[in-house]
């Protein structure tokens, strides 16, 4: 099929999904609270996702593995006079992501925004990967972003007012793929592919489905993936991490605040006209 073509289910859909989905957009109610889910928001760009999140006014529900960053991340919120719930859980586990959904309709009596921001990385030559290295980081990083989808899904699609957003965690690396990263990249490639299967089967229900794509930030993650980098191709310490950001155009790397505002609009009404994208924000690295 070229890309010019709609597929038999789409064109069969089209009228009525257009029709539910600026239906749904019209009744949007400035009066009622927001509410957003955020996956892996005990740090990093997560912990930044929702902190621009809750600035902007949004009741928030976060969630993490790691009790005790929850913990600190709701106390850091709440002292700012912020609405926050946690949810501690697996994101791997399709039965937590849909109690993740029902702790917010439960402390908040709706969903209007999930970001499925939880993943791992992984750093590895292509013939050292194990199959449990496999199975460990696609659970995580593709079942779990899935999952995820369609617990909130299931709970935007019976609400009449307002679009629901759905955000996933892509990557630069879901664009463009690395040596000594190719596990890492091939999930996020799916990543990709199934945020647009998303964007094409929940836009009748007044949902859109996008992606962001941060490049190379001074996180924990990327601290791992400096050392890991080390360890296989004999660098010192912090020269994979320079190596990677030396020809960002902008001249830094990035900040947990840059991804938060990329989300924070695809998040408001404002994006209410754009689905089944995955936008790069890396400071000029990648250019599609």
């Amino acid at each position: 099929m070229s890309t010019n073509e709609s597929s038999p289910v789409q064109a069969g859909r089209s009228g009525a999904s257009a029709s539910r989905a600026v239906q749904k957009a019209s009744r949007a109610r400035s009066d009622l609270r927001r509410v957003a889910v955020v996956t892996g928001a005990a740090a990093g760009l997560g912990n930044g996702i929702a902190r621009r999140l809750a600035s902007d006014g949004m009741a928030l529900v976060l969630s993490d593995i790691d009790g005790d960053k929850l913990a600190s991340a709701r106390r850091t919120l709440e002292a700012d006079g912020h609405a926050v719930e946690t949810f501690q859980g697996d994101v791997a586990s399709r039965e937590d992501q849909q109690a993740l959904v029902a702790r917010a309709v439960e402390a908040f009596g709706r969903l209007d925004v999930f970001v499925n921001n939880a993943g791992i990385e992984q750093v590895k030559p292509l013939d050292d990967i194990a199959p449990e290295d496999l199975e460990r980081i696609f659970r995580i990083n593709v079942f779990g972003m899935l999952y995820g989808m369609q617990a909130a899904a299931a709970r935007m699609r019976i609400q009449d007012d307002g679009i629901g957003k759905i955000i996933n965690a892509c990557s630069i690396a879901g664009h463009e793929s690395y040596e000594m990263l190719g596990s890492y990249c091939a999930t996020k490639h799916a990543v990709r592919s199934l945020t647009q299967t998303a964007a094409k089967e929940y836009a009748r229900d007044g949902i859109t489905v996008n992606a962001y794509c941060p490049g190379v930030a001074g996180t924990s993650m990327w601290t791992r993936i400096d050392q890991a980098m080390g360890h296989y191709m004999g660098t010192k310490p912090g020269e994979a991490f320079e190596k990677f950001s030396a020809g960002i155009l902008l001249g830094r790397t990035q900040e947990p605040e840059d991804v938060g505002n990329l989300v924070s609009f695809l998040a408001s009404t404002d994006s209410d006209y754009i689905t089944g994208q995955s936008i790069i924000t890396d400071g000029g690295m990648v250019f599609r």
